[in-house]
């Protein structure tokens, strides 16, 4: 199997380099900075298990022209949510008609955006469920120790199977709409990340923060519920049971969390990392999509209204406001 990993940022490398560890035929393609990055240095990908491989220039293929996805058997599309609708119109000039797009995206709208754009072209919406870490001279770590999630498709089991003998945990999903709405949830926390400007374990162990958290997952909860979508479970706790432990005094729930997921000390989220990349943010798909699903519903939804405006000002800004887990609750706490 041919893979091309397409929009290969840190999930994209992070993959891309694990295949290519154990010899899998994988061509990535990406934006400049990257490519040099990885021909200077090579590509060097990393778990939270101690496990380290280190791929030379000469065998880590890294291109910006998309042609090079001629010939794949898959695509692993990455690109940002933004970049959707153009990276389809690429893959489309360029692939064979034959491959399988897999959108590993966040957000829950890229795999409709694929299908309309790729017709004839078979699309399989994906999730990672982990964080990746790039940490400069072509060095990307697996921050959490979750894997990935792909839909049913003839093609995903092999592709399964490739991606666990290269360290990356693999399960095949037979309803990718609740696995993404499941991990929108948690995906509303990058914002948060990105105004705290504190690594994600820190930011966590703090109640106020995760009081934002929570309300803004309670409002995306109340929208599932009015377009009766049950999220699937990302991890060990559904999503319905995330706001009362969020809410759980900071003691008891580093007790829970901790027994629910192990993360690096160091992890950020992606969107902190387009921050400093000074590219566009996410936030229209993630916490801007409860807001706009709640206008379109009639539910109220200020919490996430409000961290998208914030997080708008600080990509317009270019730098983190820092704000206190207290500021940022007074800032979603609607007036009296």
């Amino acid at each position: 199997m041919r893979i091309a990993v397409y929009g290969a940022g840190s999930i994209g490398c992070l993959v891309g380099g694990s295949l290519l560890a154990q010899g899998n035929d994988v061509v990535m393609i990406g934006r400049d900075a990257v490519r040099r990055e990885v021909m200077k240095h090579g590509l060097t990908v990393s778990d939270l298990d101690g496990r380290s491989e280190h791929i030379p220039p000469e065998k880590a293929p890294f291109f910006t022209d998309p042609g090079r996805v001629l010939g794949a058997d898959v695509i692993l599309l990455t690109v940002k949510s933004p970049d959707t609708r153009q990276a389809a119109k690429e893959i489309a000039a360029h692939a064979n008609k034959d491959v399988v797009v897999y959108s590993l995206q966040n957000g829950v709208g890229n795999a409709p955006i694929l299908r309309e754009e790729l017709k004839g072209f078979a699309v399989v919406a994906g999730m990672v469920a982990f964080n990746a870490l790039s940490m400069g001279e072509g060095r990307f770590h697996r921050a959490t120790d979750a894997g990935l999630v792909v839909g049913k498709h003839p093609a995903s089991h092999q592709l399964a199977r490739l991606l666990k003998q290269s360290h990356i945990p693999t399960t095949i999903a037979t309803d990718m709409q609740a696995v993404l709405w499941g991990k929108l949830c948690l995906n509303l926390n990058n914002a948060i990340n990105v105004l705290s400007d504190l690594p994600l374990k820190q930011e966590l162990e703090r109640r106020n923060y995760r009081r934002v958290l929570a309300a803004c997952i309670e409002e995306a909860l109340a929208v599932m519920r009015a377009k009766n979508i049950e999220p699937a479970t990302i991890g060990k706790v559904s999503p319905r049971y995330l706001p009362h432990i969020l809410n759980l005094p900071d003691p008891v729930f580093k007790l829970v969390a901790g027994s629910m997921m192990k993360m690096d000390e160091n992890a950020r989220s992606s969107m902190w990392e387009d921050l400093q990349m000074g590219r566009e943010p996410e936030i229209d798909y993630l916490n801007g999509k409860i807001a706009a699903e709640g206008d379109a519903l009639k539910i109220a939804t200020p919490a996430n209204a409000r961290i998208t405006e914030l997080v708008k000002a600080a990509f317009a800004s270019g730098a983190s406001p820092k704000m206190s887990g207290q500021a940022l609750l007074d800032a979603i706490t609607p007036k009296a």
